[in-house]
């Protein structure tokens, strides 16, 4: 061969690689620029009384994705009081070491302020306990000052379309008061928590029909995150049919069933002297994932809302319903058939929420 064909082939392959080289650049630009436009910017996620149980087994959960996809980076914001600093630092270093990919950031605080600002969901599990000295007045007068004081807060720092759930007790009118004093803040986007109920009743159902849990839907809470809460089955479905038909045992379902779900959250504490803590974080997630990505259809979920009056339910009462969620917002499941004793456990429940309410209003009135 000679010296001139070789150094033509030898032209010719060096062509060919730099075009391929350039083609690969060119693919590799073009799928770093889709990527970079397609990656999610963080949401910033607020958990407030996050050195407490509920706090630390929540914060793992929404680093993981639980609360608002697998997909979504998050900004965690860690509120408590100055005497948890320690756990609360404590917790920051957990988090920092368990590499969680969707965990972004963490900014563990006890500034209300810095805690709040910037905030699309703000999980507020913190509260003043009830002890065994105090009045239900005294407790409504403790929690009224402390979600008088972060519904400032929202109002002023978070996002405008901040989605807010109460988790401290008395849960539903914490939410009430919180609605007052943070009046730029949608109302419907502020929520409190009864989805534990709404587990908590699923799971008694599955357990007694000896059937998985995720067979089992559209059971309801209706009214206070307390024990007059009433827990209805009466258009559940278990299996594909009815939870009554699958059960076969209405003494059971109207007496035991409610009993056993409305005082649960004391069951737990007398076997654990502590608290419900991973239960409720994980219905957190549910509350918080069902309401930003919707609800599977034909199914509905319990949350404490603001009433508008449905289902002869006070307006402005924070009561738990059965609710439908689609592109980020709920709506009250309507025209559901209410018989005369499902009727009577409504309007008990719904009277200890104005009970509750007239207490946080002489308390606010006292307060201004």
């Amino acid at each position: 061969m000679s010296s001139t064909s070789s150094a033509r082939r030898f032209q010719l392959v060096h062509l060919l690689a730099a075009g391929a080289v350039g083609a690969l650049g060119a693919l590799l630009s073009l799928y770093i620029g889709k990527r970079s436009r397609t990656r999610k910017e963080p949401v910033r996620v607020l958990i407030t009384g996050a050195a407490g149980q509920i706090g630390y087994a929540l914060s793992s959960l929404v680093g993981h994705g639980e609360l608002l996809g697998k997909s979504q980076p998050v900004i965690l914001h860690l509120l408590d009081i100055g005497t948890a600093t320690e756990p609360l630092n404590g917790l920051k270093l957990e988090l920092v070491d368990s590499a969680l990919p969707l965990l972004t950031d963490v900014i563990a605080t006890t500034n209300l302020t810095e805690a709040c600002t910037g905030v699309s969901i703000a999980i507020m599990v913190g509260g003043y306990p009830r002890k065994t000295s105090m009045e239900r007045k005294d407790v409504m007068a403790m929690n009224g000052s402390i979600y008088k004081m972060h519904a400032s807060a929202l109002e002023k720092y978070a996002c405008k379309d901040c989605k807010v759930v109460v988790v401290a007790n008395p849960a539903n009118t914490n939410a009430l008061i919180l609605s007052e004093f943070a009046s730029s803040i949608p109302r419907k986007n502020i929520t409190c928590l009864t989805r534990l109920d709404h587990n908590r009743a699923l799971g008694q159902v599955a357990a007694k029909l000896a059937i998985p849990v995720s067979t089992v839907k559209n059971v309801t809470i209706w009214g206070n995150h307390s024990s007059t809460q009433y827990p209805d089955v009466n258009h559940g479905i278990a299996n594909g049919i009815g939870i009554r038909d699958a059960i076969k045992d209405d003494d059971w379902l109207d007496n035991e069933f409610v009993t056993i779900v409305q005082q649960r959250g004391a069951a737990i504490i007398k076997a654990r002297n502590m608290s419900s803590a991973l239960s409720a974080a994980s219905s957190v997630c549910d509350h918080i994932r069902d309401w930003v990505h919707g609800t599977p259809p034909g199914h509905w979920v319990s949350m404490g809302v603001l009433s508008d009056g449905s289902y002869g339910v006070p307006e402005g009462l924070c009561y738990s319903f059965p609710v439908t969620c689609q592109n980020g917002d709920w709506s009250i499941v309507q025209g559901l058939p209410i018989d005369a004793r499902s009727r009577h456990k409504m309007d008990d429940t719904a009277r200890e929420l104005e009970e509750e309410r007239q207490l946080a209003r002489e308390f606010l009135q006292d307060s201004k």
